[in-house]
């Protein structure tokens, strides 16, 4: 178990942290081009996306896994999931917290950043 994972097991995690704990789980897992976008004066449905990029479809799976196992390990529960890591895309929706994680293909076909440059960028890990 990661040390911060082992100091935040007992309390309740509020968005900010949840956002920096998968920015931070997604940099010791290799993602790529890593961006916390900060929603919260841009729209109300959340108030962090957390994209990334992972060269592999099994990447993105094992991305995937080791996030939900992470934040169930942290006690945040997850809302929703879509998408698929063949697909080259996946969304996790932790309510506040939305991660994307994508192929480099489909990063660039979507462009999150740009749909969403209102939203200040609070991290990004090349």
């Amino acid at each position: 178990m990661r040390p911060y994972l082992y100091l935040l097991w007992w309390q309740a995690l509020d968005s900010t942290e949840v956002a920096q704990l998968v920015v931070d789980l997604a940099s010791d897992k290799f993602a790529e081009d890593i961006v916390m976008l900060d929603l919260r004066n841009v729209a109300p449905f959340a108030d962090y996306f957390v994209i990334m990029s992972a060269d592999s479809t099994r990447q993105i799976q094992a991305l995937e896994e080791d996030l939900t196992q992470a934040l169930k390990d942290a006690q945040v529960t997850p809302f929703h999931r879509e998408g698929t890591a063949s697909s080259g895309w996946v969304l996790l929706d932790f309510s506040d917290v939305i991660i994307h994680i994508f192929g480099p293909e489909e990063r660039e076909f979507y462009q999150l950043e740009r749909l969403w440059s209102r939203a200040p960028q609070v991290v990004r890990v090349l």
